[in-house]
């Protein structure tokens, strides 16, 4: 006869059991030891453009020689699959609760549709953005990404900016921090932020040239049929 406690004792074996089996059964990206690890946070209604603008960019970068390319890949809070805002289903390669993370050399935060409201609040996803941001060479954001690197408090002493039409509503909520208007992004330091939507691309590029050059950040921007001059852009570097 089997006793109550021992039925209890079993269950919870098969339940440990069953989720060591899923994740062994993850398949992770395979990441290139010798590249840049380049994750981007998603979300429940993260903006296609301003993932996919810098996702197509910067894995690009893999067809181009004697550079030091990156490895592009998705970190999410959940391994189920993540809806963007205009409907594309993504499945997060890593969850940032659960899984091993990668060393990240650069982070990305594109908008979401709550990154000015209930997304602030999320305290697990804030406290990955800082443990992220003591490690990364580079955190980047694209439109109101801005509001969460922000909330995080890695933007202290940063200048930078966000979507246009939100710039006096970040000021608003963060009345400290040094928020530029007419221009499409600002590099200060490690810290790169954009406009977004489709000048999410610019941002990208620029960071892009800034670590290869310009010939290969005008490769990069003509294999997607783009003009990429950097005098002609709008932009901001904070010299220090």
């Amino acid at each position: 006869m089997i006793s109550c406690g021992e039925n209890v004792k079993s269950e919870r074996i098969i339940s440990k059991n069953n989720a060591e089996t899923a994740e062994a059964a993850k398949q992770f990206p395979k990441l290139d030891s010798s590249r840049y690890n380049v994750a981007f946070l998603i979300m429940d209604g993260v903006y296609n453009t301003e993932l996919t603008a810098p996702y197509d960019i910067f894995q690009h970068t893999i067809f181009r020689e004697n550079i030091k390319a990156m490895n592009v890949f998705t970190v999410a809070n959940t391994d189920n699959t993540i809806t963007s805002f205009e409907g594309l289903r993504i499945i997060p390669d890593f969850n940032y609760l659960t899984d091993r993370i990668p060393k990240i050399d650069i982070l990305v935060v594109p908008s979401a549709e709550h990154h000015l409201d209930t997304d602030l609040d999320d305290e697990a996803m804030l406290d990955f953005i800082r443990k992220t941001d003591k490690q990364a060479t580079f955190v980047t954001s694209h439109c109101d990404g801005a509001f969460v690197l922000a909330k995080a408090g890695v933007l202290e002493g940063v200048v930078s900016t966000t979507f246009p039409s939100d710039i006096d509503a970040m000021k608003a909520m963060f009345p400290h921090l040094d928020i530029r208007k007419d221009v499409l992004f600002v590099h200060d330091g490690k810290y790169i932020t954009s406009a977004g939507g489709a000048k999410s691309f610019e941002a990208a590029l620029y960071l892009c040239e800034f670590l290869y050059g310009k010939e290969i950040a005008q490769s990069l921007a003509g294999g997607l049929v783009i003009d990429w001059n950097l005098n002609t852009v709008p932009h901001t570097v904070i010299q220090k």
